[in-house]
């Protein structure tokens, strides 16, 4: 019997269907709870003259109005990289809809009512809403980083061929279902206990300490669960609870925020909008000789996780390639827009689609079919030659080449790619274009302090199981794998473990559940822990079944646990059943409980050199896209699409799929429909589904086929499993390559400038406009420029 490899159902998708599944906003209230509104700014650059909240606090239910005043005037800053953001604002206003005064009242009505009575008196000043305009105000955030290898400038003084040019790639809403959301309770001694919706419940327990003046022991971070995170509860979770850690401590009474999904989105950061310039050199056969790449980013008004984004950019814009010489440079930029964070992928879409234009740019210069020129540069495992990074670390036991073949007979690409041909000779008022694009993408955090996980695991003497982890549950299935995996370390039905609520008071200093490594850390952690138990488990056993005239001695190598059952493999007949041996060990005081720790091995990078190993592994895959586009409106569908990826042996194939299939979907939408509108004050216009499309059903295409490709060479990780839950995401461009192909082939072989999304809006401008696309023949990266 063995859990592991099978596709059990998620432990909540009951709860799920059936509404049973409580969030923080299905909490009962308790007794005397007050709900939590703010009021924020209503410019995004200014000074704030003065507030008046007296017709505010007059509003009945009104409990309390707080503003920074009521914070230690030294704690009011905080940031997960550079502490430069105010909680609550001071005197300079940085965007719309930055938090100002905080109400508590007795019901959501009065709070929302007196929200409304509070007048500000705000004076604007200058706002910078582009990259551009941060640019020509040298507005940045953080240092300008670069990675380099080789000699740049001699690789295109003597290349047969360069080409230049700007992509555009504009940012995304995360568009969770469950808004930002906690609940605080006031406890003893100036405690505080807070149940948030977050992805990281230690940097929620550290940030909530230091905006109270209070330590760390003194508050608890508690999460069940989360209706959705995909990087947006990574950091900017710690407003809502600071919010409502505020009005619990001041006024002694239980406090409840939830964000409306409107004033979510104005007021939380997104996917970084990206600028970004690049030059590559490459021969006749479509070899890429260097690449010059200048990344500019929207890091929005203050530094949040920024930087560490525009780091994971600058290492996966080689993506599966191999650059013998690469000059790669990053820059974030500080704008009046609320900051931005981290987002499923973390900059590596971004870094993705400049290496991806390139690879298919190179191959339309040349006139040879895009997927030649991606195979003919893909790295290769085992040769010297090819298969290290322009950071330095060597790409080891992959198939990303055998994956390009595989795909590209599974697909017919070749044979599409004909009959593509045909139709667009033919039609008048469609056409069609095809891509492939592959993903290789670094597993861990950039930063080595955060590789790391504990879990705490306890056996009770019926033989059931308690993990804790500081791992959360946001819909991907984490709690699921770990289930699985520890019930096979014991031998016993998954039914008979059970994840408790992730809290900081069980697993101290852990990492966000983010990076794709939540079942990497948390899961071998808990490995870690469940072999401590075992070897005592094992060593009263071997005691238990040693039978000297049989010449049975005690061995604790000889121990087993299978199928519910622990016996000595010598003697197999003679066996006790779990729960039975559990109440046997504890009786005879041998400890049933462990808290296992693991860190990630042998990652480290040097961000001042551009140099070292950041990944522990790599997920590889690669996916073929068809489009068709309506060369009179730019509405595009998605014709067929088929992934194949690499993913380890997985711990649950039904969970994996879904990440896989919904991780793509998530990056299509990007490409294509999920367009952020704002006015020119710096207002998001697109703050609801009725202006904000994600892909829906009818976006799905037409055809989908998912495949796992087998790697006898990946030896490492818990269970030989690979992360899943980013690195399909980026094989969404292949749609927007797709679109990129079908209006280069409209266009006659006519340079294609098309940002991202492409929109049907976008398309037809490209379509419409391709004799004034923009002029990219001028465009180059070099360091006077940069």
């Amino acid at each position: 019997m063995t859990a592991v490899g099978k596709s059990i159902p998620h432990d909540s998708a009951t709860g799920h269907v059936t509404g049973t599944a409580a969030y923080i906003d299905d909490m009962t209230p308790l007794a005397g709870e007050l709900h939590v509104e703010f009021v924020g700014s209503p410019l995004a650059a200014g000074t704030l003259k003065s507030i008046d909240f007296a017709a505010a606090k007059a509003v009945d239910g009104v409990v309390a109005i707080f503003t920074h005043h009521d914070l230690p005037a030294h704690e009011n800053r905080f940031g997960p990289i550079f502490r430069d953001e105010p909680f609550l604002v001071e005197r300079e206003i940085d965007y719309i809809g930055q938090p100002i005064v905080v109400i508590a009242a007795t019901s959501k009505t009065a709070a929302c009512a007196a929200a409304k009575l509070v007048k500000l008196e705000c004076e604007p000043t200058k706002s910078l809403l582009s990259i551009d305009d941060a640019i020509a105000a040298g507005s940045y955030l953080g240092p300008r980083r670069r990675i380099e290898r080789g000699d740049v400038d001699a690789a295109f003084t003597g290349a047969p061929h360069e080409l230049s040019g700007v992509l555009k790639s504009n940012g995304q809403e995360q568009f969770y279902f469950e808004s930002q959301a906690c609940i605080a309770i006031p406890g003893e001694s100036g405690a505080v206990r807070v149940i948030s919706s977050t992805q990281n419940p230690t940097e929620t327990q550290a940030v909530v300490a230091e905006a109270l003046g209070v330590g760390m022991h003194q508050v608890v971070c508690e999460c069940r669960r989360m209706g959705g995170g995909f990087g947006g509860k990574e950091t900017q979770s710690a407003i809502p609870a600071v919010m409502a850690a505020l009005v619990a401590t001041k006024t002694g009474r239980s406090a409840r925020v939830i964000y409306g999904k409107d004033q979510d989105m104005i007021v939380t950061g997104k996917r970084h909008a990206y600028q970004t310039k690049y030059r590559a050199a490459f021969d006749n056969s479509g070899k890429i000789l260097a690449v010059e790449i200048f990344f500019h980013s929207n890091g929005g008004a203050f530094a949040d996780l920024s930087t560490s984004v525009m780091e994971r950019s600058m290492l996966h814009c080689d993506n599966a390639y191999f650059l013998p010489a690469a000059r790669i440079v990053g820059q974030v930029c500080k704008l009046n827009y609320p900051p931005n964070t981290a987002f499923r992928g973390f900059g590596g879409p971004q870094g993705v689609a400049v290496i991806e234009t390139i690879m298919q740019q190179v191959a339309q210069q040349l006139g040879i079919d895009p997927w030649q020129v991606r195979r003919l540069n893909a790295y290769r495992d085992g040769d010297s030659n090819a298969n290290s990074t322009p950071y330095g670390q060597l790409v080891r036991d992959h198939l990303i080449v055998e994956t390009l073949d595989q795909l590209e007979s599974t697909s017919d690409y070749t044979g599409r790619n004909a009959e593509i041909e045909t139709f667009n000779r033919v039609s008048r008022v469609k056409v069609k274009g095809i891509a492939m694009s592959p993903i290789k993408f670094g597993i861990s955090f950039t930063s080595k302090f955060l590789n790391q996980g504990n879990s705490l695991v306890n056996i009770y003497t019926d033989g059931t199981i308690q993990v804790s982890t500081g791992g959360t549950e946001m819909g991907q299935g984490l709690n699921t794998k770990i289930r699985q995996v520890v019930a096979d370390q014991f031998g016993i039905e998954v039914d008979r473990v059970m994840l408790m609520a992730t809290s900081t008071e069980k697993n101290n200093n852990t990492s966000p559940t983010a990076a794709s490594a939540g079942t990497d850390l948390n899961g071998q952690a808990a490995v870690v822990a469940c072999e401590q138990i075992r070897a005592a488990m094992a060593g009263f056993a071997a005691q238990l079944f040693s039978v000297e005239d049989k010449g049975i001695a005690p061995s604790a190598e000889h121990i087993r646990f299978v199928g519910g059952f622990v016996f000595d493999d010598r003697n197999p007949v003679a066996r006790i059943p779990f729960h039975q041996f559990c109440d046997m060990a504890r009786r005879e005081r041998i400890d049933l409980g462990a808290r296992g720790f693991y860190a990630t091995p042998g990652v480290d990078f040097n961000r001042e050199t551009g140099q070292g190993t950041p990944f522990f592994y790599y997920t590889t895959g690669a996916a073929v896209a068809e489009v068709t586009i309506d060369r009179f409106t730019g509405e595009m569908t998605v014709d067929r699409v088929d992934m194949l990826m690499d993913v380890g042996k997985m711990i649950n194939p039904g969970v994996d799929l879904g990440q896989i299939i919904g991780g793509f979907i998530q990056g299509m939408g990007w490409c294509t429909n999920e367009e952020l509108v704002y006015d020119n004050t710096g207002k998001l216009l697109s703050t609801s589904p009725t202006t904000y499309k994600i892909p829906n059903i009818t976006d799905v295409p037409v055809v989908f086929n998912v495949d796992t490709i087998d790697n006898p060479k990946h030896r490492i990780n818990v269970g030989h499993s690979k992360a899943v839950g980013e690195p399909p995401l980026m094989l969404g461009l292949s749609v927007w390559l797709a679109a990129c192909d079908a209006i280069w082939r409209l266009n006659s072989g006519s340079p294609v400038c098309l940002t991202i999304p492409a929109t049907a809006e976008a398309n037809l401008l490209c379509i419409t406009h391709r004799a004034r696309s923009l002029d990219v023949s001028a465009v180059a990266v070099t360091d006077q420029a940069i």
